[in-house]
C-alpha cells in the first residue's frame, strides 16, 4: 500500500525526469559544433506500478529515466565508412595525376620550355647545321640544344622521382596513422566496456571511437562488428560488455582490446630500374606477411598512393621458366621483350610460383631482329634438384603487375623513348666521321653513377633500331642501351668540349654532302619511333595516357563526394544536433518540469491542510 506522501514522490520523479532531459538537451547545444558528437536522449518510461489493495488494484508510481543514449544509425554509419575509402582513394589519386600532369605540360611560354618546344629547337638547329656542316657556330648551337633536350628529360624524371619519394613518405605516415588509430580504438573500447558493465552509458567515448573509424575509412577500407558480450552460462543475459571488432580489408586488426600494426619495411633492392632508394613494403608487425596493398579489394587513400608509386600498368617484366641450374634460371619473356623496354633493375628479386628469389645479375639473348628470346638471371640462393623441377614452365615476374600508369609507368615510357630515338641517332651518328676525320663515337650517351659514360659498345644497334646480330648478348652491366634512362640521358663530353665531334657526313669531304644529318632530320616526322608514332609524338602518347586517368579519376572524385554528402545528410539527420530541435525540446521539458513543480506545490498545500489544519 502506497504511503501517504505516494503523490509527493510520483511529482518528483517527474521533477526529476525532466531536469535529466532539460540537462541532455543543454549537453547538445553545447556540442552542436563538436566533430563527430552524435545527438542524446533521454529516455524515459513509467515506472513500475504497485500494488495498492483497492478495487482498481494497482497505481502508476511516476516516471523514471531509464538511459542517456546517443543516437546513431549503423546503417548509414556503415554505408559513410565504405564510401569514404573511396573518396580517400580519388582524392589522393587526382591530387598526385595533376602533379604528374604539370611535369609534362608544354606551355611555350612558361619559364621552363616543355617537350615540343625544346624538341622543335633541336631539329631546327639540326636543320640549320644541314646547310653549315663547317661552321662552328651552328655546331655549337646544335650541341647546346642538344643539351637542353637532354635538361628536359632529366627535370621531369627528377621530379617524377621526387614525387615518388614523397608518396613513400605518405604512405609510411599513413601506415603510422593506422597503427595509432588502432590503438585508440582498442584503449577506447577498453574503456567504453569499463563504464558500461557497470551499468553506465559511455556515449562520449563511442563518439570518439566512431570519428576514428570515420577518418581509417579514408585511408583503408574497414569494416566494424559490435556484439554483446553474453554470460556462457544464460546465453540470453545481457552483461552490458561489447565484442568490438575492426577489419581491415577482410583482416582482424582491432579485437576488442587487442590490437595489430604495420611495419614499414625499405626494400633491400630496387624492383624498377629508375626507382628511388628505399621504397617501403608494407607488412604486419606480428606475422612479418606483406601486407598486400594490391588486392582487388583494397581502396582508400592508401592504396592511391601505392599505385601512383609502383603502378606500372601491368608491364612489369614476366615470364615463364625453360630451364635451370643449381644457380641460375633461364626465362622466355612475355614482357620487355625488346631492350628499350627493359626496366628490372640490375640485381634484386624474382619471383617464380610465388616463392621470391634474390638474383645478383641477369643476361639477356637477342635475336637479329632485336627481340630478346631469353634471359638468364643469376641467382644468389642455390635450387636443388626439387626445385628446379618444380620452377619449370613456372611463371616468373619481377615486381607485381600494377593495373595503374604510376611513376614507374611513365619512367619506362620516357627510356623507351629515349632509347628508340638514342639508338638511331647515335647509329647514323657512327656512320660517317667527324670534322676531323676521325670515326664518329654515339653522341648520345648515359652517365655513369660513379662518373664516366656508357657510350654503347657492347650494343651495335643499326639505323632502323635493330641489334645487330654481332652482339647477340648483353649483361645487366654491359655498356648497352639498357643503361640509359631519362635520368642520366647526356650529351657525349667529348661533344660539348669539341664541336668538331659531331658527324654530319659519312666521308671526310663535308662539301660533298650532308647525308648524315639529313637522314637525322627524319626521325622527327618520317619515322616511326615510339608505340607507333612517330618521335614528335611522344608528348601526345603520355598526355593521352594522363588525361583518360585524370578525367575518370576526377569524375569519379566528384561521384563519390557527392554521394558522401548526401549519406552524411541522411546520418546528420538521425544523429546531429539540430538547434531548432533542440530549443523546441527545451520549452517542452521546461514546461513538463515546471508541471511537475506546480505538482508538487500542490501536494505540498493538500499535505498543509491535512497535517496542520485538520486535527481532533
Amino acid at each position: 500500500m502506497p504511503s501517504t506522501f505516494f503523490g509527493l514522490t510520483i511529482a518528483s520523479s517527474g521533477l526529476h525526469a525532466f531536469q535529466a532531459a532539460v540537462n541532455t538537451s543543454a549537453n547538445n547545444v553545447s556540442n552542436v559544433h563538436t566533430k563527430g558528437y552524435t545527438k542524446q536522449v533521454a529516455n524515459r518510461e513509467a515506472a513500475d506500478a504497485i500494488r495498492v489493495h483497492e478495487k482498481f488494484g494497482t497505481a502508476g508510481s511516476g516516471v523514471t529515466t531509464t538511459s542517456i543514449k546517443s543516437i546513431r544509425s549503423e546503417y548509414y554509419d556503415t554505408k559513410y565508412w565504405i564510401n569514404q575509402s573511396s573518396v580517400g582513394y580519388y582524392d589522393t589519386k587526382v591530387s598526385y595525376l595533376q602533379q604528374v600532369e604539370n611535369n609534362f605540360k608544354d606551355d611555350e611560354d612558361a619559364k621552363n620550355p616543355g617537350f615540343t618546344t625544346v624538341f622543335n629547337n633541336l631539329f631546327n638547329s639540326l636543320d640549320s647545321v644541314h646547310g653549315h656542316g663547317e661552321e662552328e657556330d651552328y655546331r655549337k648551337a646544335c650541341i647546346s640544344n642538344a643539351q637542353i633536350f637532354c635538361n628536359y628529360f632529366h627535370n621531369v624524371s627528377n621530379s617524377l622521382a621526387t614525387l615518388q619519394k614523397d608518396c613513400n613518405d605518405q604512405i609510411k605516415t599513413l601506415v603510422e596513422s593506422i597503427n595509432s588509430s588502432s590503438q585508440k580504438i582498442a584503449t577506447l573500447t577498453k574503456q567504453i566496456n569499463d563504464i558500461e558493465l557497470q551499468g553506465g552509458r559511455a556515449n562520449e567515448l563511442r563518439d570518439q571511437r566512431a570519428l576514428i573509424i570515420d577518418e581509417l575509412s579514408e585511408i583503408v577500407p574497414i569494416t566494424v562488428e559490435e556484439s554483446p558480450v553474453t554470460n556462457s552460462n544464460y546465453p540470453d543475459m545481457y552483461t552490458g560488455g561489447t565484442n568490438y571488432i575492426v577489419r581491415l580489408d577482410g583482416q582482424t586488426i582491432v579485437n576488442s582490446f587487442q590490437y595489430r600494426t604495420l611495419t614499414c619495411q625499405a626494400r633491400e633492392n630496387k624492383v624498377n630500374q629508375t626507382d628511388v632508394d628505399g621504397l617501403y613494403d608494407v607488412v604486419w608487425s606480428d606475422t612479418g606477411m606483406k601486407f598486400n596493398m594490391n588486392a582487388s579489394t583494397m581502396d582508400g587513400s592508401l592504396k592511391a598512393l601505392y599505385e601512383m608509386r609502383d603502378g606500372n600498368s601491368n608491364e612489369n617484366f614476366q615470364g615463364r621458366v625453360t630451364s635451370s641450374t643449381g644457380t641460375t634460371v633461364t626465362i622466355k619473356p612475355t614482357t620487355q621483350t625488346r631492350v628499350e623496354t627493359m626496366t628490372m633493375a640490375q640485381e634484386g628479386q624474382i619471383t617464380i610460383n610465388n616463392k621470391v628469389l634474390n638474383y645478383e645479375s641477369f643476361t639477356a639473348v637477342v635475336d637479329e631482329n632485336g627481340n630478346i628470346t631469353s634471359y638468364t638471371f643469376q641467382l644468389k640462393e642455390h635450387l636443388d634438384d626439387g626445385q628446379r623441377q618444380e620452377f619449370l614452365s613456372g611463371n616468373a615476374e619481377i615486381g607485381t603487375q600494377v593495373d595503374f600508369m604510376g611513376i614507374p609507368y611513365y619512367m619506362s615510357q620516357m627510356s623507351e623513348f629515349l632509347r628508340n630515338f638514342t639508338e638511331r641517332f647515335n647509329a647514323l651518328q657512327m656512320s660517317g666521321e667527324d670534322l676531323n676525320g676521325n670515326p664518329m663515337q654515339s653522341f648520345f650517351r648515359a652517365k655513369k653513377v660513379n662518373g664516366g659514360e656508357y657510350d654503347f659498345h657492347d650494343q651495335t644497334v643499326s639505323i632502323d633500331g635493330v641489334t645487330d646480330g654481332t652482339k647477340s648478348v648483353i649483361t645487366s652491366t654491359s655498356d648497352s642501351y639498357y643503361q640509359l634512362t631519362a635520368l642520366n640521358f647526356i650529351v657525349a663530353n667529348d661533344s660539348i668540349r669539341d664541336s668538331s665531334i659531331f658527324s654530319t657526313t659519312n666521308n671526310s669531304d663535308q662539301e660533298a654532302g650532308q647525308d648524315i644529318i639529313g637522314e637525322i632530320l627524319k626521325l622527327k616526322s618520317d619515322v616511326v619511333l615510339f608505340r607507333g608514332d612517330k618521335a614528335e609524338g611522344f608528348l601526345k602518347c603520355i598526355l593521352t595516357d594522363l588525361s583518360v586517368d585524370a578525367n575518370e579519376a576526377m569524375i569519379f572524385q566528384q561521384n563519390y563526394a557527392d554521394i558522401s554528402a548526401s549519406i552524411n545528410t541522411q546520418r546528420l539527420s538521425i544523429a546531429g544536433v539540430d538547434e531548432d530541435e533542440e530549443a523546441l525540446d527545451l520549452v517542452k521539458f521546461q514546461n513538463a518540469y515546471n508541471l511537475a513543480s506546480r505538482m508538487i506545490q500542490c501536494m505540498s498545500e493538500l499535505y498543509d491542510k491535512l497535517i496542520n489544519e485538520t486535527g481532533i
